[in-house]
């Protein structure tokens, strides 16, 4: 009799073994084989991380093997298993590869395809066709849309995380649990006492060591030192966590009347302002998307403030990016005056101050919750709903969408929902956080998405005139195509985006554009604009999280005094500072870019392109290592070997 061995792998991770019974069914071109119990006698079957073989005999031969149905039956009482990938050999010796890594829950049965790359115009058998058609049925029924807020990205529909199919749920909630991680942080931080004093101000700066001097590092510590100076503020719009909203000023906007006059004791080349414009050397940042959102209001003893300023800065002879003007409303006026460096100290501090609180919002709200986070999640339900795992873009995105949708899920259980922790310190919070988001998304483009036009549109392009540009500089270094080289064909898919992205993909060109977006947004942005918060973030007056003074309408009347009580309260700062430390961290066991332990790809050309491409990134990490030694601020957040492949904090 023909005999097939049949070696099955269980994952790795908690709970992953079962002691129920595990059937399975061998589906070939000629025939199918019995269903098959698996099981030795006197052996603990599909225990954690175990790779069992079993033998599963034919009266005849099967013919060549396209599918394999595995089934789970509760043996006492249900208990999930992960199965990592099934291989099959044939009674002539050829090995047949069938990747799983999928959980099998209740008494449920999972129907694999062979490990290769197969496009819809591959499939030749109604057997394979129709496994296509019903792996994605069913998967259109698991994977529901819905509309989380509105105006918003379409999300899961799915209200807390235990609701998602267990596929996408994290391996251990409690990982997760923002609270609890909120908890630890504060706990971890020393700032337990000071976490329910709302309404109590610090005395003065210094005052906010005591939260701060638990965890130092090198850029916290130097920003602690140096957050007063033109040049820290400056720097931040280049390689801070949130290095995408400066762009060059080719024309003063009309609500934005800054004159020669004002800033004439700025400039350095002996050029008016509108030569310093010409000449490039002039870059604005705009806050306009802030103007109207409602401040939070959740706390009735403690009023909160939002600004939407604008911000001229200057790059020096140095190539220095300073800050020469500062106006803290859209609307120009005798009481919205213009913010100079030659105003007294405090003005100028103060002003500075709410341009940076100001950034915290757009950061954590738009650049990072929306960007990235909702964006992804939008590219994930799409491709479980549209792609089978057979089919190569599949296979290519899977490990830059993991825990994605659950974290997302998370977020809004306890973070973002009503009455959630965003509402504990942040300006935004209560709903304004909402508010930003549904204004934001009407100006999301694909285009903004794509680095190179992103960095274009904003004309910040050039190394030349921006030479310490860390974040574009190390987004170039790691753009590399090996890893699309071997699977990019031409196709079409029909994803659930707004209205300007691409509804179709008909050449190999804009696929690989397509799918560069996807996995830059997912892995290397995230990075970019996430693990960094801590460093930059930490320092309170650096980022205030809220202001509890509203921004000032004229000049001479700001003193110590004044800038303390208008910053976060020693309650709200050590919720913020939770926050930027738990958002920080990496997840356990974290992947990073190029590390992909569930082989999808089972083709000895892409394996060979995926070496290809970790070789490369090693040569970049290098790179970055070596520029980054003696500097004071060093920029790694863009670092291959600091970025996860996804979205998963």
């Amino acid at each position: 009799m023909p005999t097939y061995t049949v070696t099955i792998a269980t994952g790795n991770q908690w709970f992953a073994g079962t002691d129920d019974y595990i059937y399975i069914t061998l589906v070939g071109t000629e025939r199918c084989s019995e269903r098959t119990l698996l099981d030795k006698p006197l052996y603990n079957d599909f225990e954690r991380g175990a790779v069992d073989s079993y033998d599963v005999r034919v009266g005849e031969d099967l013919g060549e093997i396209v599918l394999v149905k595995i089934e789970k039956k509760k043996y006492w009482v249900q208990d999930d298993w992960y199965c990592r990938y099934i291989t099959v050999k044939t009674p002539s010796g050829d090995y047949v590869e069938f990747p799983c890594f999928r959980w099998l829950v209740d008494d449920k049965e999972v129907v694999l395809r062979d490990g290769r790359a197969h496009l819809p115009q591959d499939d030749k058998t109604s057997v394979v066709k129709q496994h296509r058609q019903k792996e994605l049925d069913l998967r259109r029924k698991t994977y529901r849309w819905k509309e989380w807020q509105p105006g918003f990205p379409m999300s899961i529909d799915a209200n807390r995380h235990k609701d998602l199919p267990r596929d996408i749920q994290f391996d251990s909630e409690k990982g997760v649990d923002f609270v609890l991680n909120y908890s630890k942080a504060i706990e971890n931080l020393f700032v337990n006492q000071f976490m329910h004093m709302f309404q109590s101000s610090w005395s003065d700066f210094a005052d906010f060591e005591r939260i701060f001097v638990r965890i130092k590092n090198t850029i916290s510590e130097y920003v602690m030192q140096h957050w007063r100076e033109d040049f820290m503020f400056g720097y931040q719009f280049l390689n801070g966590c949130n290095p995408v909203v400066i762009r060059k000023c080719t024309k003063l906007p009309d609500k934005f009347p800054v004159t020669h006059e004002m800033v004439s004791v700025s400039l350095e080349r002996e050029l008016t302002l509108e030569q310093e414009i010409e000449a490039g050397n002039i870059y604005i940042v705009d806050y306009e998307v802030l103007d109207g959102i409602t401040p939070n209001s959740t706390d009735p003893c403690t009023l909160q403030y939002l600004a939407a300023p604008i911000c001229l800065l200057y790059k020096n002879a140095q190539n220095k990016i300073l800050p020469i003007a500062i106006q803290l409303g859209q609307t120009p006026g005798k009481d919205t005056p213009i913010f100079l460096p030659t105003d007294g100290q405090y003005d100028w501090l103060l002003a500075k101050i709410w341009v940076r609180s100001a950034d915290f919002q757009y950061h954590q709200t738009i650049t990072h919750l929306l960007r990235t986070h909702l964006m992804t999640e939008v590219f994930a339900i799409a491709m479980y709903r549209q792609l089978p795992a057979v089919h190569p873009v599949y296979k290519l995105l899977i490990p830059h969408i993991r825990f994605t949708i659950a974290i997302n899920t998370k977020a809004r259980e306890q973070l973002i929902c009503e009455c959630g922790i965003f509402d504990k310190a942040n300006a935004t919070g209560g709903g304004g956080h909402v508010q930003l988001v549904q204004k934001a998304v009407k100006s999301l483009t694909f285009r903004s998405l794509c680095f190179p036009d992103m960095i274009k549109s904003r004309c910040v392009d050039s190394k030349e005139e921006l030479p310490t540009y860390f974040y574009r500089d190390d987004v170039y270094a790691n753009s590399t195509d090996e890893q699309f080289k071997v699977f990019v064909f031409s196709s079409r898919c029909l994803f659930y985006l707004p209205a300007e992205f691409p509804k179709s993909l008909k050449s190999r060109e804009e696929l690989t554009e397509y799918l560069t977006v996807v996995v830059f947004t997912a892995s290397a942005q995230h990075a970019a604009v996430n693990f960094g918060q801590y460093d930059w973030c930490s320092w309170i007056p650096n980022a205030p999280s809220t202001m509890r003074r509203p921004p000032p309408n004229q000049k001479g009347i700001t003193d110590v005094n004044l800038i303390i009580e208008s910053l976060p309260d020693r309650g709200r700062s050590s919720w913020h500072l939770g926050a930027v430390w738990a958002l920080s961290q990496y997840q356990e066991n974290e992947l990073y870019l190029g590390m992909y332990p569930d082989e999808h790809f089972i083709e000895k050309p892409v394996k060979a392109a995926m070496e290809k491409f970790r070789k490369q990134l090693a040569e970049i990490t290098s790179t970055i290592k070596r520029r980054n030694e003696g500097k004071k601020l060093p920029y790694y957040n863009m670092s291959p070997d600091k970025i996860p492949n996804s979205v998963a904090v």
